[in-house]
This record gives C-alpha cells, sequence and structure tokens, in this order.
C-alpha cells in the first residue's frame, strides 16, 4: 500500500483516490496518472481485497478504481463489504471484462460506474469527476452490453410466462436432474405424453436442448 495524502489544504480541493489492482505495474500506472492532473490525488494502492478493507477506513478516499478480478476475493464482493463500511465513497469498476453479467454483478453489489482498462486517460478522469459528482458513468460499449442483457432477461421472462402450469412441473424437475421417467411416473403421465410437453417448451423458450432449456428456466 502506498499513502500519499500530505495536507489538509490538500485535501479541501483534489479528488482522493484509491487503486484496488493486484497487476504492479498497472497499480503504479494508475498511480501515476493520477497525479498528473491536479484535480486528484492517489492517497492508497492496494494489491488485494482483504488488504483495501483492512485499511480503507483510515485512508477514507472519494472514488475507489477497483479491478474486479482480484486474486482470492474478488473485486465485486470488496465492493459489497466496502460498501457497508464506507457507504459514502464511490467506487469505479475498472476492468478488461465487458461482458454484461460481470457488470450486472458490480453494479448489485454497489458499484457506482463501471470502466475498461483501455479507455484513454481523459475517459478515466472524466469518470472519476462524474461520479464524485453522482453520476454513474459508463463506457459507451459495456452500456450497450448492459442493455441487451436487461432485454434478453426481459424477453426471456415473457417467454417463461406462456408456460402452462404443467409445463412449469416439468421445467422444475429437468432443471433438478431428473430423468424422463423418473418425471413421467412422479406426474403419472407416459413418456410420449412427457415428451410432448418437452416439445412444446423449447418451443415457446425458442431453445433446442434440455441444457438450454434449464439455463434460460432458471436464468443461468
Amino acid at each position: 500500500m502506498i499513502k500519499k495524502r500530505n495536507s489538509a489544504a490538500s485535501e479541501a480541493h483534489r479528488i482522493a483516490v484509491a487503486v484496488v489492482e493486484d497487476d504492479a505495474w498497472l497499480s503504479e500506472h494508475l498511480a501515476e496518472l493520477l497525479d498528473t492532473c491536479s484535480e486528484f490525488e492517489c492517497v492508497a494502492c492496494y494489491p488485494s481485497a482483504e488488504d483495501a478493507l483492512a485499511n480503507m477506513a483510515e485512508i477514507r478516499p472519494d472514488v475507489v478504481l477497483m479491478d474486479i478480478g482480484l486474486p482470492n476475493m474478488s473485486g465485486i464482493e470488496c465492493v459489497r463489504q466496502l460498501k457497508s463500511m464506507l457507504p459514502e465513497v464511490q467506487v469505479l469498476m475498472l476492468t478488461v471484462y465487458g461482458d454484461a453479467e460481470r457488470v450486472f454483478a458490480a453494479l448489485q453489489a454497489g458499484g457506482d460506474g463501471y470502466l475498461l482498462k483501455r479507455s484513454s486517460a481523459d475517459a478515466l478522469f472524466d469518470a472519476i469527476r462524474r461520479v464524485r459528482q453522482g453520476e454513474s458513468p459508463m463506457d459507451g460499449q459495456i452500456a450497450r452490453k448492459v442493455v441487451q442483457y436487461f432485454n434478453s432477461r426481459g424477453t426471456a421472462a415473457q417467454e417463461l410466462d406462456q408456460l402452462t402450469p404443467r409445463e412449469h412441473e416439468v421445467m422444475e424437475r429437468l432443471a433438478k436432474g431428473e430423468a424422463y421417467k423418473q418425471i413421467a411416473e412422479a406426474l403419472g403421465i407416459s413418456i410420449e405424453t412427457l415428451r410432448g410437453y418437452i416439445k412444446s417448451v423449447y418451443q415457446k423458450l425458442h431453445v433446442h436442448s434440455r441444457g438450454e432449456a434449464v439455463a434460460k428456466y432458471t436464468g443461468i
């Protein structure tokens, strides 16, 4: 960890930023980058979530740049615990990952914004300013993925609403890993009737296999 806040005067007008990043080169690069701008001051760098949680309360930064892919405890879990400890801190997720699942999980955990690590210095500075002002900055590419993710969830919900009560029963048992014969006996129907229900489910969910059907039904 590095600690660099020097004076009360410095605290008064500069945005104090802490970095949680296990890549030593990138951590140092971000610290140096922040210190090239008079608006910011890098007050600490932590190589792990555990180190950050053990020391962050003393530093009390304004904004935290949080990597998701940390060793041991993930950045997502770190954000969740950090927000409980310091609810006023603003957390900007900074990572190589652009998939919507991770974005959604990070935002659910309390992340206030999300940028890819390859974003330019100007984009990073702008995101820190905006998140400090209460906005939720997000890389355009990631924003599109989030919209697509929520749209797909909405479509899946609409498809599930089309299932009949009996088809829901079938899917509940398929999700538990039960064999067709076991399901048919439990529901008091023939294997052929069961296959008819499954065919109907596949059509309504727009899938072609048991695995796809279970994944969509359970939200995996």
